[in-house]
């Protein structure tokens, strides 16, 4: 890339240079060609001068006709060569312009170059550039997209602890921390995201709101005090921030305080209708009212809709008797590139609703910017959780297909999924 960047200013240099230097030698070629001109009219003039003065001499004309020729001769000598009187030689004033014309080539070629390298480093946007640019790849990466994604990854890091300033580098490098379930760096990336916002007290809130979730996927689901302080700081610039009233919801429905979520969920319903994860939140709302025995409001009803893959999920007859009821089961879909990183879809629900059909679409996205619209299709996974957390517990139970799913327009058939093993690690 840099190697690029440089050849093109060097090209566009010469360029400049080229409408500079042109000019003064075409000038210098004009000039010339206007001289030879003068020089040759110059001569006709003082041939047809000579041979007047013989004629004359020899008597073969009067003296009136001789002295009307020369006048008119002269007359014409005045209008073809205007400034023939001062001979055929360049004068000191043009003999000086023409090493004035020299000497601002020669300064061209030395300072022009000069002034634009250094010019750009002062003021340019090379590291943006660069930054760019390893963000472009970052989400053009393809093939063993963990490996690449990784080394792409510490190279934005790089960029930007060099050139802090970039916002949108921060927020993909601590989104895809977050896919790499790097979530300490993700927490990281996010914090220096929120150093980097000035002036946008919403914009630095969400940063804190987006690192406080970081922070709490890794400490699987616990509301440390650290994660509570970041929690805090996103609340104090907007005490409606999504992220973090998300995550207050989630803790206090493992706690069992399901008014506590419910004030936490509906509010984000009610400041935020159009959040990417609105169906799981819904969702959470309906578990919620369950749980304390009453009718969900009729507002927090859904309607499907939109490409999405539908799914029946069982319990094995051996686990149906070991499984309570109140099981937190979440039903994920993957993309098919790759492995790991989080599901671009989850739904939320309990042991106690099964079987079950499930139909995953964009309602119950984890992230605008990996929507399960957007794939062909999907591995699907179905988990039974104990503590009530999305990430992968012994003791847990699970069950996936072994194929993947194509992602369809409207109701389909159910592919039916069966939870079948117990996790040991």
């Amino acid at each position: 890339m840099t190697q690029t960047f440089w050849l093109t200013a060097a090209v566009m240099i010469v360029l400049a240079l080229a409408f500079i230097i042109a000019p003064l030698f075409f000038h210098r070629s004009g000039r010339r060609a206007e001289l030879d001109l003068r020089n040759q009219n110059l001569l006709a003039y003082r041939s047809r001068m000579e041979e007047l003065d013989r004629e004359f001499e020899s008597g073969a004309m009067d003296e009136d006709s001789y002295r009307q020729l020369r006048e008119e001769l002269a007359g014409s000598m005045l209008d073809d060569v205007p400034d023939a009187e001062r001979g055929v030689l360049e004068s000191p004033a043009q003999v000086s312009n023409g090493k004035s014309s020299v000497a601002v080539v020669v300064a061209s070629l030395v300072i022009i170059p000069a002034a634009a390298v250094f010019l750009y480093q002062q003021w340019g946007a090379l590291d943006d550039v660069e930054q760019f640019r390893a963000m472009e790849e970052m989400m053009a990466a393809d093939g063993d997209r963990l490996g690449q994604m990784q080394a792409l990854t510490a190279q934005l890091r790089e960029r930007l602890e060099e050139s802090p300033d970039n916002t949108e580098g921060w927020a993909m490098l601590g989104r895809t921390y977050m896919r790499l379930e790097q979530f300490s760096d993700a927490a990281w990336a996010f914090e220096r995201l929120a150093g980097s916002i000035e002036g946008d007290d919403s914009g630095k809130a969400v940063a804190w709101g987006l690192s406080a979730q970081a922070q709490f996927f890794l400490s699987q689901g616990e509301l440390t005090p650290q994660v509570t302080e970041t929690i805090e700081k996103a609340r104090a610039l907007n005490p409606d921030e999504v992220n973090a009233l998300g995550l207050l919801g989630i803790y206090a429905f493992g706690q069992e305080n399901y008014e506590e979520a419910l004030q936490y969920w509906e509010r984000i319903v009610e400041v935020a209708p159009d959040h990417p994860q609105i169906g799981s939140i819904r969702q959470g709302i309906e578990q919620a009212y369950q749980r304390l025995g009453r009718e969900a409001p009729a507002e927090q009803a859904e309607v499907a809709s939109g490409p999405g893959v539908t799914v029946r999920v069982e319990i094995a007859e051996a686990f149906r008797g070991e499984v309570p009821e109140d099981t937190t089961l979440f039903v994920l879909a993957r993309s098919t590139e790759g492995q790991g990183g989080p599901p671009l879809a989850v739904a939320r629900l309990t042991a106690g609703q099964l079987p079950a059909d499930v139909r995953l679409d964009d309602r119950f996205n984890m992230s605008p910017d990996n929507k399960l619209s957007d794939a062909d299709e999907v591995r699907v996974q179905a988990r039974l959780s104990r503590a009530g957390t999305a990430r992968p517990q012994a003791g847990d139970w699970q069950g996936q297909l072994d194929e993947p799913v194509p992602v369809s327009d409207g109701e389909a058939d159910p592919v039916t999924l069966v939870i079948d093993k117990q996790l040991v690690q």
